[in-house]
């Protein structure tokens, strides 16, 4: 559980949560382990508390518990049941549900007989896989969770932005800690992209080692509990090999914010003599490798974002890309690293995109590439990323591609040095700390 002395908030999902409350879907709250789903609970029970719902009309049930994790799925029935208070609505919360076998049957049953709020966690896309989605089809509501964004990072850790007046006019944001102490942004900003957005490490402090213990108790459980042990309770045997697990993971690790294949997956594999290729016995398949990547997607481990061809209107088969959940997990897999920032950047940009609400794909016109187009219902943003933009080289790189496009919707290159301008032919050049807190 994430708690210094009180639980730190987490009003983007929380109000998401409270916007739902008492209708009849289930809750369902997904996101790779340790990014606060379990907080988010005990959150939303306080919410409850503090509008007059009593203790005794909340169930809660965390399935990593020695208490619960034994359980069948009549036995959680059964424990609720036990626990009913006639003629009140019931809450009940069920964190890490995915563990228990059948879990589905039990939270349909208690659906129809109760009059019930149910909210499930879970740290795995297998939750809500097709093989359940009869059971809850159009009966759910999936909260997407990840990391500390920024804001949340420089909240959990006891910093303030406030604006300062310049002495030569105008206002300028600046960080000042619980002592008053004060930092420029940029500090913040790295310290960030080396410590990452799990929100434990606020308990540990910025301090390397324990923070690397932190991840790697967080990487340990993936691979194990979400991955491996999960393909046994799922009776199959696609994922059986954890040295081959880890050199997938190390390869999407190094290449995030590249384009990659499947194919370009297992040929480098070889081509570094880190598989044996296809004369050898036991190769594994396009087809396998394929098998161990989407378990990386289903844990949250990993996110892929697709091509769209934005002349041709449509979305591209071929050459992805990937982003880790947590910048800082990469550096706990690779080490610190500067040859390739900038992709590190673009992994930061993806996540708070998502965070905001956007659809987001990687955009392709004639030869050239826009790292984002963004989307909601009612929105479209053109962006790219790129750490300065003082070079006349680098802007003519970074804004030739938005300057191809030629509908009306904003197009913004979000870099750390922004450059002489503002704007250039109508495309904004926006500093990206300050991006970054618009939220």
């Amino acid at each position: 559980m994430i708690e210094s002395h009180k639980l730190k908030k987490r009003d983007r999902y929380l109000n998401k949560l409270v916007g739902f409350q008492d209708t009849e879907p289930v809750k369902v709250i997904t996101g790779i382990r340790r990014c606060g789903k379990s907080s988010l609970l005990k959150l939303m029970v306080a919410h409850l508390t503090e509008t007059g719902v009593r203790s005794e009309q909340i169930v809660e049930m965390n399935f990593e518990s020695n208490d619960f994790r034994k359980m069948t799925s009549d036995d959680i029935y059964d424990y609720v049941k036990k626990r009913i208070v006639s003629g009140k609505r019931m809450y009940l919360f069920f964190d890490e549900i995915q563990r228990i076998d059948a879990w589905e049957d039990s939270i349909n049953a208690l659906r129809v007989d109760v009059d019930c709020d149910i909210y499930v966690t879970g740290s795995n896309a297998y939750l809500l896989s097709s093989e359940y989605s009869t059971y809850l089809s159009g009966r759910c509501v999936e909260i997407k969770m990840l990391p500390l964004s920024f804001s949340e990072f420089l909240y959990f850790h006891n910093f303030e932005v406030r604006e300062i007046e310049s002495a030569f006019g105008g206002v300028r944001k600046q960080m000042f800690d619980k002592n008053g102490e004060r930092y420029e942004l940029r500090e913040a900003f790295e310290a960030f992209m080396r410590f990452g957005g799990m929100p434990g490490i606020a308990d540990v402090g910025l301090n390397q080692e324990k923070a690397f213990s932190l991840l790697d108790g967080i990487y340990s459980t993936v691979i194990v509990r979400d991955i491996l042990e999960r393909e046994k309770r799922r009776g199959q045997k696609r994922i059986t090999d954890p040295i081959l697990l880890r050199k997938i993971i190390m390869f999407l690790a190094d290449n995030i914010g590249s384009s990659v294949s499947i194919a370009s997956i297992g040929n480098t594999l070889v081509n570094e003599g880190l598989l044996d290729d296809g004369r050898r016995k036991g190769t594994p398949s396009a087809h396998t490798v394929q098998a161990y990547v989407n378990a990386l997607l289903e844990s949250y481990f990993f996110y892929e974002i697709k091509r769209f061809d934005i002349k041709g209107k449509e979305y591209l088969r071929t050459l992805g890309k990937y982003y880790i959940v947590d910048i800082a997990m990469r550096n706990y897999l690779l080490g610190f690293r500067d040859r390739d920032s900038g992709h590190a950047i673009e992994n930061v940009v993806y996540f708070e995109l998502i965070r905001r609400g956007y659809d987001v794909a990687i955009g392709k016109i004639d030869n050239a590439e826009v790292d984002f187009i963004a989307t909601t219902v009612n929105e479209k943003k053109y962006i790219q990323v790129t750490e300065s933009m003082n070079s006349e080289d680098v802007r003519k790189r970074e804004l030739a591609p938005l300057q191809k496009i030629r509908d009306n919707y904003e197009k913004i290159v979000l870099s750390l040095d922004s450059g002489p301008d503002n704007s250039y032919e109508g495309i904004k050049s926006e500093n990206l700390i300050e991006w970054l807190l618009e939220e």
